[in-house]
């Protein structure tokens, strides 16, 4: 007994939905392609604080010192200077604070803005 032909819908990915995929994982390359130098500006900044808290020079002056002298040797490092960073100490140790802005262009006129802020351990 044979059955008569039976309709069967097509399954899998049309050309505009491959296309549509496409626009969306190239548009997150792009921007993790912009933003992955600000992750590691912000993570050579927080190893220089870390660094230089852990063995601090005698004074306030000393340790921006300290910081810029690294951000010469870390060439990655362009968003703050030694004064930009807040020096405090708590329960007798030295703790440096650091905040800053990032600004990332995608496409004219659209800027990915970044907040950044840490500290040392």
């Amino acid at each position: 007994m044979t059955r008569p032909f039976v309709h069967r819908s097509q399954r899998g990915v049309t050309l505009i939905g491959l296309l549509m995929w496409a626009i969306v994982f190239g548009f997150i390359g792009y921007v993790l392609v912009r933003t992955v130098p600000t992750v590691i500006e912000y993570q050579a900044i927080q190893k220089a604080v870390t660094n230089i808290a852990a063995n601090p020079p005698p004074t306030v002056a000393g340790i921006r010192a300290a910081f810029d002298r690294q951000k010469e040797i870390e060439y990655s490092i362009e968003s703050i200077t030694g004064s930009d960073l807040e020096i405090t100490k708590e329960e007798g140790k030295v703790v440096i604070r650091f905040s800053y802005q990032k600004e990332v262009e995608l496409i004219k006129p659209v800027f990915l803005l970044i907040k950044y802020e840490g500290r040392s351990q």
